[in-house]
């Protein structure tokens, strides 16, 4: 397909507003379906002229409509998901991709089956800073990567219907994964239930790789301050990316340790703000959507990928169901 696609956006809530501009800018959003009628209100209010529904059917359905972007509760993905594939739609769903690693892998299947494009919604990997770090550590300006840990923390956004780890950490695993190009072989997770009983408010988890590489999620939003933290230590250097930040949100350190006659010597050689471009990462995220749409080109954050985080998160998941024992993810 050349054509420009008209895409329908399932769902105008909390981050369904954001879809719903950027694909009214792009000129491609033909229909917004939500059953609440003040959602409903919210989209015509940002896409004045666009068709708005209460039934996500009438997306689903339609003959006129080439893609579905969805924006719903999780629990809902794999049905919507699953029923837009088989009607012959492409399309985009944000994090997780399902709730379970099974259900994951049969929506890879439908799509597959049906010719369809599938991508997931990893936002951060669509992050012009992200996009950076990827290509310093690929030219080894890092050397090797040593660990990384992320810290995803914040007061406010609480959830009574999944846990901290499958809101928040979604999306610092697809980019450790995206970052170091494997998959842990071990996880553990740690958390505790403190608003909603049996609902994890805040997560530890730990990743361990065959590499001997290491990666720590530190997810909450139980804390007195917003922190969007992802540190890289390398042999040679190390980076950190603030998107908190306003100006240096992405900084490279010129550290690293050596040893001399059996003793650790340290260097500081300062540290430098690394540039990106400014391009909002919903609005790359969407426009990659749309070219693959066109194009039939595999998403950067394919099904595949998609399954790779829920393997991850399911496992963590497990590990905290008991009280941190170590998870073997080989197989899975």
């Amino acid at each position: 397909m050349s054509t420009i696609p008209r895409i329908a956006l399932l769902g105008c809530g909390y981050w369904g507003k954001n879809l719903t501009r950027n694909l009214h800018d792009l000129d491609v959003l033909a229909l917004v379906c939500d059953p609440s009628e003040a959602s409903r209100a919210t989209a015509t209010e940002i896409a004045p002229g666009v068709a708005a529904a209460a039934d996500f059917n009438d997306a689903i359905q339609a003959d006129d409509i080439d893609a579905v972007a969805i924006a719903t509760p999780a629990q809902t993905h794999f049905e919507l998901v699953a029923a837009a594939l088989v009607a012959g739609k492409d399309v985009f769903v944000e994090k997780p991709l399902a709730l379970k690693t099974d259900e994951g892998s049969k929506l890879q299947r439908v799509a597959n089956e049906h010719g369809r494009i599938l991508m997931v919604g990893h936002l951060l990997e669509y992050h012009p800073a992200v996009l950076r770090l990827r290509e310093l550590i690929d030219a080894g300006e890092l050397g090797n990567v040593n660990y990384v840990y992320s810290n995803r923390l914040n007061f406010g956004k609480v959830r009574t219907e999944e846990n901290a780890l499958w809101s928040f950490a979604p999306h610092d695993v697809a980019v450790i994964l995206r970052l170091l190009g494997e998959m842990p072989n071990k996880v553990t997770c740690v958390g505790g239930s403190f608003l909603t009983p049996g609902l994890a408010d805040v997560t530890v988890s730990s990743l361990m790789f065959e590499s001997g590489r290491r990666a720590h999620i530190f997810v909450s939003w139980l804390n007195p301050f917003k922190e969007q933290k992802l540190v890289i230590v390398g042999e040679q250097k190390m980076a950190v990316f603030n998107d908190v930040e306003p100006e240096h949100k992405l900084v490279l350190f010129d550290q690293r340790v050596d040893f001399a006659v059996g003793l650790p010597v340290l260097h500081r050689n300062g540290h430098e703000t690394v540039k990106f471009s400014s391009d909002e990462p919903l609005r790359r995220e969407c426009e990659h959507f749309i070219e693959c749409i066109q194009t039939r080109r595999t998403p950067l954050t394919d099904a595949r990928s998609g399954v790779r985080v829920l393997r991850v998160l399911e496992a963590c998941q497990e590990s905290m169901e008991q009280s941190g024992c170590p998870i073997s993810i080989n197989g899975r």
